[in-house]
Formats: C-alpha cells, sequence, structure tokens
C-alpha cells in the first residue's frame, strides 16, 4: 500500500464526516412527539461516541441532534476527543488519534498495534465507569464509533468487564489479532454488536468490515452487520436511522 500524503487523511475523514452531518440535519425530517411525562419515564442512558482519525469530540457533537425519539430523553451524551499522537501512516504527523495506524487503506490483514490499542481501551473504561458510579445501568450504555473510532469501539466493548447496551462501528476495523479473543470476559461476550460499512469505503476497505463478522461469530458475540452500496467513507443519514431504532429496542426501561 502507498503511504496516503500528510494531511490528506486528517481533511478526508473532517471534511467528509462534516459533510454528512450537515446534510443528515437538513434532510431529516422533524419528529414531534407526544407530550406525556417521557422525561420520567425515560430510562437513564449513556452514548459515547468515538471520532475517527484526526477529528474531534465537538465536530461530532451535531449527531445528538438527530435522537429525537422520547426514549432519548434522558440520554447522556459524550464526545471525547482524542489526544494528539504521531500516527505512523501520516510520517509520524501529530495529529487527534486514539491509537497508531500503520498504514492507510485499512484491510482485513493490515498491521495491528495491540498494545497502543490497549491503552486506548483503558481509557474509555474509565468514562465508562465513570457514568456507571453516577447511576447509569450498564445496559443502558452504548458505545459508538467512526472508523477509528469504530475500531477502538469495538475493542472496549469486548474488553469490559461486564455487558454493556450494545457497541456500534461505522467504517471500523478489527484492531486486535485472533489470540485476544481469549481476554474478552465472559459478560462482554454478551454485549450486542452493530457493525456498519460503506461497500465504496476507500480508506478503510469493505473487505476489513466484512472480516468482523466472522471474527465476533468465533469469538460467541452476536453482530448485526449492515452493508450500504454506494457509501464511501463517510457515515450516511441511513445508518443513523437504523442506529437510532436499533438502540432503542436495547433500552432498559427505567424502574
Amino acid at each position: 500500500m502507498q503511504p496516503v500524503l500528510l494531511t490528506k487523511p486528517t481533511v478526508l475523514l473532517a471534511v467528509t464526516l462534516g459533510s454528512t452531518i450537515i446534510f443528515v440535519l437538513f434532510s431529516q425530517p422533524l419528529r414531534l412527539s407526544s407530550s406525556g411525562n417521557w422525561n420520567s419515564m425515560a430510562a437513564r442512558s449513556f452514548v459515547l461516541w468515538l471520532h475517527g482519525l484526526g477529528d474531534s469530540g465537538p465536530a461530532n457533537e451535531p449527531i445528538r441532534t438527530l435522537f429525537r425519539s422520547p426514549e432519548f430523553r434522558n440520554t447522556k451524551w459524550s464526545f471525547p476527543s482524542a489526544p494528539e499522537n504521531p500516527v505512523t501512516c501520516n510520517y509520524g504527523m501529530r495529529m487527534p488519534s486514539w491509537f497508531d495506524i500503520h498504514e492507510i487503506p485499512m484491510t482485513a490483514h493490515s498491521p495491528k498495534d495491540e498494545s497502543d490499542v490497549l491503552k486506548a481501551v483503558q481509557n474509555v473504561h474509565a468514562m465508562i465507569d465513570k457514568e456507571v458510579a453516577a447511576g447509569t445501568d450498564p445496559n443502558n450504555v452504548f458505545v459508538c464509533g467512526f472508523s477509528q473510532g469504530g475500531a477502538l469501539t469495538l475493542a472496549s466493548v469486548l474488553l469490559y468487564p461486564t455487558k454493556l447496551g450494545g457497541g456500534a462501528v461505522f467504517s471500523g476495523w478489527v484492531p486486535f489479532n485472533s489470540s485476544m479473543v481469549e481476554k474478552f470476559p465472559e459478560d462482554a461476550k454478551k454485549t450486542p454488536i452493530l457493525w456498519s460499512h460503506g461497500m465504496a469505503d476507500r480508506t478503510v476497505l469493505f473487505e476489513a468490515g466484512q472480516a468482523g463478522p466472522p471474527f465476533l461469530e468465533q469469538a460467541g458475540v452476536s453482530c448485526e452487520f449492515k452493508a450500504y452500496p454506494g457509501l464511501g467513507h463517510s457515515i450516511s443519514n441511513e445508518e443513523l436511522q437504523f442506529l437510532e431504532s436499533w438502540m432503542k429496542t436495547r433500552l432498559q426501561s427505567s424502574s
């Protein structure tokens, strides 16, 4: 694989995702909910969104405005930003990155920096632990991520000590080798995974996404895989609409 130019991946991911969000905001019809006591009926939940390489948490915050169903009235959203780190595929240039990436495009056989991924997982677990300690049922905790954030999402939910509400991977990949399966807690294997991937993705190839379900099946993890013809390395309106319904069916009722 030829290395990409220093700035192109950062610009590509940020611009593509940003334009997708703007499109969704203007194309999504307004859904008015009834005036019932949904604030008291809706379960407390937490959604942690992990961005892609070179992006930032605040740039992704408009996503939360798309989840207008009453079930999300008591949802806390978190959009953290990755620290500045040198990235090998960009010749060591420092940029927001959860862990090191050795090549772009990502394929099913790209090298994996497991030690760096595990460090990032610890940080994600700390965010989840803080919210659970504040009173949120782990079954109502959802971790979602795009591209590099999707790979980190997968690693974080599969290595968390208890079952979570779900993990949603958008245009991501499996960030570790099959030997890591032995370290998955049994309860973590009960966390459902939603995996969405564009078939026209030229940054994280579709084959990298296709490698996910067999890996998860071998580990005993439930995964729903959704392929989107014509979609490149971005998030579509259709994907986010499905994510909302997928999460709604898994939210635990408030007591």
